[in-house]
């Protein structure tokens, strides 16, 4: 076994344990948490699938903005309630039926592609596809990209204000 096999499988559990045990977490904080550890062995499966920008993209957005956003969230309404986010499963029983036929969907759908056998090494090129990229933002999707940049900053003032709001409410 090689040395990238080993770490594809060593992600891949991390990956798929933490999704687990995120069902079963009653603490929404220890959730969150959960769910920062699986994203970053996803991350982590993107860098060894040569795919780089996908990885960085998944740490900067998912990891570094939104479960941020979501633990501070979490952390703010702990201390306005005064008592920690307990979650009540009460449909496991629909729950797990309905993820065993997402996963027998999904087994009897991989099992009717046909894959082709390829056993061409990856051919390192000159062309990279995060220039292409990086060139697309700055011209072609320029708009979009400052528009979604004013937005976390907005969101970001936001969530400042209320936090010092109840701050100073409670002082």
């Amino acid at each position: 076994m090689s040395l990238t096999t080993f770490l594809f499988y060593f992600f891949e559990a991390i990956a798929a344990l933490s999704a687990i045990a995120l069902i079963f977490v009653r603490n929404v904080f220890y959730g969150a948490l959960l769910l920062i550890m699986c994203l970053l062995a996803l991350a982590a499966i993107y860098i060894l699938a040569f795919a780089e920008f996908i990885a960085v993209t998944q740490i900067l957005v998912y990891v570094g903005g939104i479960l941020v956003v979501i633990i501070f969230g979490i952390m703010l309404t702990t201390k306005i309630a005064g008592k920690a986010m307990i979650v009540e499963h009460g449909y496991g029983f629909s729950g797990t039926l309905a993820g065993i036929s997402f996963l027998v969907v999904l087994v009897y759908s991989l099992f009717q592609q046909s894959f082709p056998e390829n056993n061409i090494p990856l051919i390192q090129s000159d062309f990279n596809s995060i220039n292409t990229i990086g060139i697309n933002l700055m011209s072609d999707f320029l708009l979009p990209f400052e528009v979604a940049g004013v937005l976390l900053l907005i969101a970001l003032i936001g969530s400042a204000v209320l936090a010092s709001s109840i701050k100073s409410n409670k002082i």
